[in-house]
């Protein structure tokens, strides 16, 4: 059973007090729990791009963090109030507790992806939810068709406990409401946000990066063994024979997990194989952590970006996410989230682990440049939709209604 609610006339009144934090309650208070920056961490960025949302709206004060940390110090901004040790079990249930003290938050927005909380699949983050007495609303940034049983548990409980769930794909609503039972009225699909930043034409960027006519390629985000990137350095063999300036752009650094437990044996290995292939002209590593304006301007000066991820059962792409957002042309491997969102001609679907048909799919796009045009086109359609202008429209409204509702204070487990 859940810890009993703060009692309606209680809370009324403390609002009406205004908080300790000198706070005006006409506004809406909101925490999330996440990983936050500067923790490198997509769920840390996503945080941040719909923190800044929310903070330009008028009925919004700024909303604050509650930082999920990995035994590592940060030099977090004044937005984190408070942290909970990934690890530690008791933080969940104390730092829930504390939060349920304080009468000013209206509502608690948890990012959820297994790996970042303590325990087999991150079960202790149900200590979070079963002390914790304010609504709060799940974003689920990993959906799994075939989920072991603690992960399915860990899904259920946190959508039952929940006022609202969210997910990022049409076909993780399916699944929320088969493998996981949640009742359908209670999931809400919203679009991965992409920023917005201003940039040169892709000619210019091009010049500025010493890249002048020649077709660029790229993939960006943390390195990692499932992005199956061998596969396109592969395919880049065959691609020069008929495109001689192509370029492939690798861009970011290893994904900190993966450098923490086998340091850069994977980036190594690709490097190896560039050298082996004599792609050394052929194939640009960038190995730092990309700022938001370096990430878009990678987009915009591409003229094909690919994914050739390995886990078919991938249902959203943050990477990928931005290449729609930025109506580039897309060459993927046909994960989920990939068939998604390039259905109906919005880009190539290629097999797994298949540089042929990568190498196919390349030069179809780089031969062809009306078609190019016309896939960029049919991109950029959708894309403009996935833009956080947009997306932050959509939390906001779910989280004012949320916050609002009359009926989440009967809800009980």
């Amino acid at each position: 059973m859940r810890a009993p609610s703060l009692p309606p006339a209680r809370r009324q009144i403390a609002k009406a007090e205004g908080t300790k934090l000198g706070m005006t309650h006409n506004k809406l208070n909101i925490a999330f729990v996440s990983t936050y920056l500067p923790r490198e961490c997509g769920l840390a960025t996503f945080t941040s791009d719909l923190i800044d949302e929310l903070r330009g709206r008028e009925d919004f004060n700024p909303p604050q963090v509650v930082a999920v940390n990995n035994n590592r110090t940060y030099a977090y901004g004044e937005q984190v109030v408070t942290q909970i040790n990934q690890q530690s079990r008791m933080d969940y249930t104390k730092t829930a507790i504390e939060l349920n003290r304080r009468t000013d938050l209206d509502l608690i927005v948890i990012q959820h992806e297994f790996g970042i909380y303590g325990g087999e699949s991150g079960v202790y983050i149900l200590d979070f939810v079963e002390h914790l007495t304010i609504p709060f609303v799940v974003i689920f940034h990993t959906v799994l068709t075939h989920p072991t049983p603690i992960q399915r548990a860990v899904v259920k409980r946190l959508g039952d406990l929940s006022a609202r769930v969210v997910t990022m794909a049409e076909h993780t609503v399916e699944d929320l409401k088969k493998v996981y039972g949640i009742t359908p009225s209670h999931i809400q699909m919203i679009h991965h946000g992409v920023p917005f930043v201003p940039t040169l034409s892709r000619e210019a960027l091009k010049i500025n990066a010493g890249h002048q006519n020649r077709p660029i390629l790229s993939t960006f985000g943390f390195l990692s063994p499932g992005k199956g990137i061998e596969y396109a350095i592969e395919a880049m063999s065959g691609v020069i024979v008929k495109q001689p300036d192509a370029l492939y752009r690798i861009l970011g650094k290893t994904h900190p997990v993966v450098q923490e437990e086998v340091g850069e044996v994977y980036r190594q290995k690709l490097m190896a194989l560039v050298t082996k292939l004599g792609l050394e002209r052929h194939v640009e590593f960038v190995d730092k952590l990309l700022t938001q304006t370096e990430i878009v301007e990678s987009l915009v000066l591409s003229d094909v970006y690919l994914t050739p991820y390995l886990g078919q059962d991938q249902a959203v792409s943050g990477t990928l996410a931005y290449g729609v957002g930025y109506g580039r042309v897309i060459i993927s491997t046909p994960y989920r989230y990939a068939s998604e969102m390039l259905a109906g001609g919005r880009g190539i679907l290629v097999g797994f682990r298949d540089p042929v048909a990568l190498q196919t799919g390349i030069l179809r796009v780089l031969e062809d440049p009306q078609r190019k045009l016309q896939m960029e086109a049919e991109t950029l359609a959708i894309g403009l939709t996935m833009r956080w202008s947009e997306v932050g429209q959509q939390y906001a409204a779910l989280f004012r209604e949320r916050a609002h509702a009359n009926s989440y204070s009967g809800r009980v487990s």
